[in-house]
Formats: C-alpha cells, structure tokens, sequence
C-alpha cells in the first residue's frame, strides 16, 4: 500500500525555531530551525514509514481570500530575520536527502496539500497530513489522516480524533470553523459563538445551510439574534476556511522517496556543525556497505 506523507513545512520551520533557542554553525550562522526540522522529519520518516514524501512551502497568500477579507492573516508577525536564510538551507537539505517540496507562487500551503491528499486517496493510497492546523481536519476520511505534532502520542488522527476535539464529524469542519472563526487566521466569527456552541450548533441541524433554514428553532433569543445578523459574516467564512482546489497534479515518481546524496549530506553537515548527525550519517553508510559486502 502506497502511503504519502505531507509535510506543512513552514509550521515546522517555525515550531523547530521557537523550540531550539540558539544554535550556530562554526561561521556563526543561525541553525537552530534547520537543526529541529531534520530531527523532526526524521522522526516522522520513522514513525511513518512513508513510500512517497513531500513538504510544501506557502508561496503566498490566496487572492480571493484577501478579497474577500482584506485583514486575512494579517494579525501575523514578520519572519524572524535569523529564520528566514534557514528556509534556503533546509531545501539543500531536502534535495541532498532524496526528498520533494513544493512552494507555489500565490498557493497557500494548507490548499495544496489538500489537493495532493484528496488526489492520493483516489488512487487508494493512504495519506498523512503532519500539521496542527485545525483546517486539515475538514479532509479526514478512512484514507486521510493527521500527524499532530501537540499530540505526543504519535497517533494518527482519524475521525474519532476530530470528533473528539472539534465535536463534530469532519465533513462538518468547515461549517464549524465558519461559525467560530479562526483567530490564527484572523477570521472573525459570529458574536458569542465558541468551539462548544457551534459544535452544539451544528450537532442540532446538521449544517449551516439547515441551521440558517431553521434559524427560528435556536431556543436563545441573543443567540439567534446573533446568529441573524451574522449570516453574510458566516458565508464568507465558509468560502475562506473551505480548502480551495489549486492545480495539483501528483506524479508518483516525483514523490517517491529517494536515495539520500551522502556525499552532499555530509558536506552540509560538516557545513552547520552537526557532528551528532555526521556521526550518524557514516556509520549508517558504513553499515550499508558492510551489507553490500
């Protein structure tokens, strides 16, 4: 069975970042985002054990989200400058390790990857999406599932694991989402709607387009209310937390997972200082050529 593991690099970069607090190379150079997210891919490489892998970068913000909501995202911070050069050295590393990515211009990670995991379930692969985005939950079916790295069990997150956080079923995500908001996207939702609310919302009448036909039958007046004067909020949420379709063509060769360079490997190494990981890397090499052998 073929199983895709998708990686939502820029999360990662910048988890890697915030949780190493400085690491150099010998000329000084910041290392500490390229240092974690190796680690980490290596880890889910292990756990996961994918045939085909590959990180996605965002290359931008969606035009129609910003035009449909000029403050989308805007709330966030600039890069840091000391994470910002490491993105470059990370992708020597990806292409030295055997490994795809993707960056787009104009393409919002969180839209390609889940086109590429939509694409992959219908070929009767098995996907995982490793990202702590709540977005992603929208995409879980029997053959899509998540890697949450605040989930230190290392469990693969499938419908149980949605229902149990948002309380709702996936196919629901969305409308959920567009009730709430999102303030890690800077989407404002309906007034007095919460996870719990809307979760409870959405358990009564199945989904915003029911709740909104049955709107006299929400029993609290400031709720319903509430929920009146917010209808065009909620539609445009919805077309802003839905998952867009972007040109995704998934070609299983470029995908597969590559023998590293070790030549290259090691050259960036020595390169950043990382002697615990050049260690690794020969003896693993020489590991190789002893079974060859």
């Amino acid at each position: 069975m073929s199983r895709l593991l998708i990686i939502d690099g820029h999360a990662y970069a910048y988890r890697a970042f915030h949780a190493i607090r400085d690491l150099r190379s010998p000329a000084g150079q910041p290392t500490n985002a390229i240092y974690g997210f190796l680690k980490m891919l290596e880890k889910m490489r292990q756990a996961i054990a994918p045939t085909h892998l590959v990180v996605v970068w965002d290359g931008g913000l969606s035009a129609e989200r910003m035009a449909a909501l000029p403050e989308y995202k805007a709330q966030r911070p600039p890069m840091p400058d000391e994470l910002r050069p490491q993105f470059d050295e990370i992708s020597k590393y990806l292409a030295a390790a055997g490994v795809a990515e993707f960056c787009g211009d104009g393409v919002e990670a969180d839209d390609y990857i889940g086109c590429l995991a939509q694409r992959a379930a219908a070929l009767g692969w098995n996907a995982v999406i490793a990202s702590s985005d709540k977005d992603f939950m929208q995409l879980v079916t029997a053959r899509v599932g998540l890697l949450n790295p605040n989930d230190k069990t290392g469990t693969i997150w499938g419908r149980e694991q949605v229902c149990a956080k948002s309380g709702v079923e996936p196919e629901q995500v969305a409308d959920w989402l567009a009730l709430m908001g999102d303030a890690v996207d800077n989407i404002p939702g309906v007034p007095g709607v919460g996870p719990k609310t809307a979760a409870s919302l959405l358990q009564e009448f199945g989904s915003i387009e029911k709740l909104f036909a049955r709107l006299n039958e929400v029993k609290s007046d400031k709720l319903r209310a509430s929920l009146a004067a917010s209808a065009e909020v909620v539609r445009r949420n919805q077309s802003l937390v839905r998952l867009q379709d972007v040109p995704c063509d998934l070609v299983p060769e470029k995908l597969l997972v590559r023998p590293a360079d070790v030549k290259q490997l090691r050259g960036l190494f020595q390169q950043w200082g990382f002697k615990g990981l050049l260690a690794e890397l020969e003896t693993q090499t020489a590991a190789r050529q002893t079974e060859l052998i």
